[in-house]
């Protein structure tokens, strides 16, 4: 690079993105600096370096589930002939100190891996003066004037808090604060019927503690609505309660010290008042951009969402300065997109590649007591692209093994493959509920890379027994309107 820069590469943001680009970047000979600066939750929730995933999202979320299922298990072991002795307990703070280390050591890991690969990691909040220029601020106010000849943006995104409901911020946490609590949040109630609001109830419920999800109109916007229904179906008949088509009011700490939570039943038009020791709000996540001193470089933002308008090759409005992960406009808000993003980013500005980063058909998998894994086109899309008739809907219910002698219900665990109706009836979405759904779901997306049509679904062998077989198996449409529960073995 010129000598004209202190840098070839600064990046502002050390998440999985900003860390996947810096590194992938110095890894080619580029020198580079990466910034990072948690900026504490409302709550005074602080974490080290590695971005939401690690410290306060998949990372935590996915072993405080893990804890979930494992209490599942134990009930169904006793059907297997394991003696366990009654009465099963939980104890939140064992759990919270095990995952709490975990990600202080993938925090180091990832300082280790900057060092390692010689990138100037610098613990200060960062914005931009020019297009070429960033100001950084110490904890202790002090600035340093770093230079680069490109500038990437990766700050992600934080919850938000509603804005219009006294005492929300005052008594209320977020995905920020729940997997850093160091004792047990108790009796909750979760605003919001999100993946993470959904997530969060799920383990909570799982591991024992009274919990109610407030759902102002429907579960998982975005995501497929039937398989949506069956995820919250099998969280109410797990323990969880919804309050569906209710709106908090405001939120009082009583002189006891539990939190009085006053909403709106809209069903009914009724108020109701119930006590909980905990409120967390899971209201969505607004883009980290007010910091960074966007506007006075004319980078441009998206009205609605506040997030950055960018290009194809992750390029903002203004040269030179780029932007991926969670804070652009239109992208999926998922770790590995970021990853993949930035490293992508990262060969293009170094010159030493043009790929750019695909975001069809992107894999992903909410982790609900009942897990719900999907790639490519929900039904609704499907439909709104190429309408009732231009797509063939495959579906299936069907019971896991291990379901069997455990006496599990089985009726939410389903499947259904969206195809196109005419030619090779290409594979256009796939759909399924039931247990490791992450892990059936990621091999199922390789097809989606490849073009898969329903024949070469029918073609693969499955692995018997397992869920992910009954995909192979799938032949029932909706069309035909015949029963889709499973028969034989």
């Amino acid at each position: 690079g010129g000598d004209q820069y202190d840098y070839d590469l600064v990046v502002i943001g050390g998440g999985s993105g900003g860390l996947a680009c810096s590194k992938e970047a110095a890894q080619l000979g580029q020198k580079v600096a990466v910034l990072d600066h948690v900026e504490p939750s409302v709550k005074g929730t602080k974490w080290g370096l590695g971005g939401t995933c690690v410290n306060v999202g998949c990372i935590p979320k996915k072993l405080m589930h893990q804890a979930a299922l494992l209490g599942t298990a134990v009930k169904d072991a006793k059907k297997f002939g394991w003696q366990i002795s009654e009465p099963i307990c939980h104890d939140w703070s064992t759990m919270a100190d095990a995952v709490q280390n975990h990600v202080r050591s993938l925090n180091w890991g990832h300082r280790v891996q900057l060092q390692d690969k010689k990138v100037k990691y610098l613990n200060i909040k960062g914005s931009l003066l020019d297009e070429h220029t960033v100001k950084g601020l110490t904890k202790a106010g002090k600035e340093t004037i770093l230079t680069a000849k490109n500038i990437v943006i990766a700050t992600g995104g934080r919850p938000k808090y509603p804005t219009n409901i006294p005492g929300a911020m005052e008594h209320g946490i977020t995905s920020d604060d729940i997997f850093w609590l160091k004792k047990s949040p108790g009796k909750t109630l979760v605003v919001g019927a999100s993946y993470v609001a959904l997530e969060c109830a799920g383990f909570l419920t799982g591991i024992g503690l009274d919990t109610t999800v407030m759902v102002r109109s429907i579960a998982l916007r975005g995501f497929d609505q039937q398989m949506a229904g069956l995820v919250t179906d099998y969280m109410e008949a797990y323990g969880t309660k919804f309050a569906w088509q209710c709106v908090p009011k405001r939120v009082d700490k009583l002189s006891s010290g539990v939190l009085q939570v006053t909403w709106m039943d809209n069903n009914t038009g009724n108020e109701h008042k119930d006590t909980y020791d905990s409120v967390l709000w899971a209201v969505g996540r607004a883009p980290e951009t007010k910091a960074l001193g966007l506007d006075k470089l004319g980078v441009q933002l998206d009205k609605e969402t506040g997030k950055i308008v960018v290009g194809a090759d992750e390029s903002t409005s203004v040269p030179n300065i780029y932007a991926f992960g969670d804070i652009g406009e239109g992208r999926p808000e998922l770790t590995p997109t970021a990853i993949k993003a930035g490293k992508l980013l990262a060969r293009r500005l170094a010159r030493h590649s043009a790929e750019l980063m695909n975001y069809d058909s992107v894999p992903t998998t909410v982790f609900t007591p009942l897990e719900y894994g999907c790639v490519g086109l929900s039904e609704e899309e499907a439909e709104k692209r190429l309408g009732k008739d231009g797509i063939e809907v495959y579906h299936a219910f069907y019971k896991p093994l291990e379901f069997t002698v455990a006496e599990r219900d089985a009726s939410q665990c389903y499947l259904k493959v969206i195809c196109e109706r005419d030619g090779d009836q290409k594979i256009l979405g796939l759909h399924f509920t039931g247990p490791n759904a992450g892990e059936v779901t990621q091999g199922f997306a390789l097809a989606f890379q490849c073009g898969a049509t329903y024949s070469h679904l029918l073609q693969t062998v499955g692995i018997h027994p397992t869920c992910a077989e009954e995909l192979t198996k799938v032949n029932i449409t909706k069309r035909s309107g015949l029963d889709a529960t499973v028969t034989g073995c």
